[in-house]
C-alpha cells in the first residue's frame, strides 16, 4: 500500500525521464513524461510494444488536459459531463506530446480519471501523463501493485501502489470529431450517454 512520499518518489521518477505504474480507476497504467523522448522510448520498451501504437494520455484536469490538446465543442462538452471518469476522448495533440505516442491522423486519447492518486500524479509532474496499461503488450491489464510485478518484474522503475483498482473493463474511447461522432472502444460509459451529451 501507499507509503509516506511515495507520490514525491513516483514524481521524481517522471522528471527523471523514468517510468511508474500507478492505479487508476480502471486498471493500473504506465506513466511517463509524454514530453520526454527517452521516456517514451522507455515505455514502449517495457511493454515490448513496437512503435507506431498510439498510446493514450491522462491529465490532473480539464485546463491540464488543454496543455497537450485541442478541444472542440463536442469533445469538451461530454469531457464536463464525464469527468472525471473512464472516457477518453479522441482529440487534435498540441505540440509538447512526443509524436511517437500519436495516431497517424496527429490525435491522442485522453482523459481525466477518477482517482486521486492518478490525479495528484499527474499534478505533480505539472502535465499529462501517458496511461497505457502495465502489462506486456496483447497481455491482460492489471488491477493491482502484486499483479504489475507478477507482469512486468523489474522492468519499471517504481510501482506507486495505491491498492487495487476496479478492473472491470477498460476506459470508453470515443471520437466525437467524425461525421457521424464514432465509438472506438466500448467501456463502462455507455455510448448513448456520450451522445446524449453532446448534443
Amino acid at each position: 500500500m501507499l507509503k509516506p512520499g511515495d507520490l514525491e518518489r513516483a514524481v521524481r521518477t517522471l522528471r527523471d525521464e523514468g517510468v511508474v505504474a500507478y492505479p487508476t480507476d480502471t486498471f493500473y497504467g504506465l506513466a511517463v513524461d509524454p514530453r520526454a523522448a527517452n521516456a517514451v522510448r522507455k515505455l514502449f520498451a517495457v511493454k515490448a510494444r513496437e512503435a507506431g501504437h498510439a498510446v493514450p494520455v491522462i491529465a490532473a484536469d480539464f485546463g491540464q488536459a488543454r496543455e497537450a490538446a485541442a478541444f472542440d465543442a463536442q469533445s469538451e462538452r461530454a469531457a464536463h459531463a464525464f469527468w472525471p471518469g473512464p472516457l477518453s476522448l479522441i482529440v487534435a495533440a498540441k505540440g509538447a506530446v512526443r509524436p511517437e505516442l500519436l495516431a497517424l491522423d496527429g490525435s491522442v486519447a485522453v482523459r481525466v480519471p477518477a482517482h486521486a492518486l492518478a490525479q495528484a500524479l499527474a499534478a505533480g509532474l505539472g502535465f499529462c501523463i501517458t496511461a497505457t496499461s502495465a502489462n506486456l503488450s496483447g497481455q491482460p491489464p492489471s488491477s493491482s501493485a502484486a499483479e504489475v510485478a507478477h507482469a512486468l518484474g523489474g522492468r519499471v522503475d517504481f510501482v506507486l501502489d495505491g491498492g487495487d483498482t476496479p478492473g472491470g473493463t477498460p476506459s470508453t474511447i470515443v471520437d466525437l470529431r467524425a461525421d457521424p461522432p464514432r465509438l472506438v472502444r466500448a467501456g463502462p460509459i455507455a455510448w448513448d450517454r456520450v451522445l446524449r451529451s453532446i448534443r
